[in-house]
């Protein structure tokens, strides 16, 4: 899959982060760890969220590119090559996954978004994310990460209220449909306070025997 050396993405909504409580010196950045849709299917969703930047004139809907987020999590630079171990090893043992998209969905009153109709095998990947790396994500306990449980694509977020309601009204009587089969996830990360995101690590799904990927655990 190919994929950008630089992205510019959203975070999920979350709320404002304290970083107070942190070790002075140590340089901290955000993640997002995501699947991200083959270049046909991405052209197609960015067509869409320029239509709605062109007619809503949300900046959100053309600035980011487009993603399912699983997980956004702040950490210490420090902890990035254990986390990358950890990652690697639930990627080994997880099959490629078929993400189906269908029509349009939205979490009122801020965003709207693309429909994921194969829900069930992302929220399985996060559930098996969280219980395995959540400790390696967790920065304290006023920064914990934010796994996404409800997945989605999002066409355009952090609306004014009549960006929503006119925008609503005109994206529910629409319909989108396309597929593609997530067969890596990418780790992404930027300075906490900048924009553009990085990729850091692409995971494949590798789909090996659970004996396997014990071994790359323990070993």
């Amino acid at each position: 899959m190919k994929t950008p050396s630089n992205v510019t993405l959203p975070s999920p909504k979350m709320k404002e982060r304290d970083l107070s409580n942190t070790m002075p010196g140590y340089k901290i950045y955000e993640y997002l760890l995501v699947l991200n849709p083959h270049e046909a299917l991405r052209e197609k969703v960015m067509q869409v969220k320029q239509y709605f930047f062109d007619k809503y004139k949300n900046a959100s809907a053309v600035y980011s590119k487009p993603h399912i987020t699983l997980v956004n999590f702040v950490q210490y630079g420090m902890m990035q090559e254990r986390l990358i171990n950890r990652l690697q090893t639930i990627a080994m043992g997880y099959a490629p996954v078929k993400i189906e998209l269908k029509d349009y969905g939205s979490f009122p009153s801020h965003t709207i978004y693309i429909n994921i109709t194969s829900k069930m095998p992302v929220q399985n990947l996060v559930k098996n994310i969280r219980t395995e790396a959540q400790r390696l994500m967790k920065l304290n306990d006023d920064n914990k990460p934010h796994f996404i449980m409800e997945p989605h694509l999002t066409i355009a977020r952090k609306l004014q209220p009549w960006q929503y309601e006119q925008g609503w009204q005109e994206f529910s009587n629409l319909h989108f449909t396309g597929r593609f089969i997530a067969d890596a996830m990418l780790l992404l990360r930027r300075p906490v306070g900048e924009i553009k995101y990085e990729i850091v690590q692409r995971f494949e799904f590798q789909n090996l025997p659970v004996s396997t990927v014990q071994g790359a655990l323990f070993g």
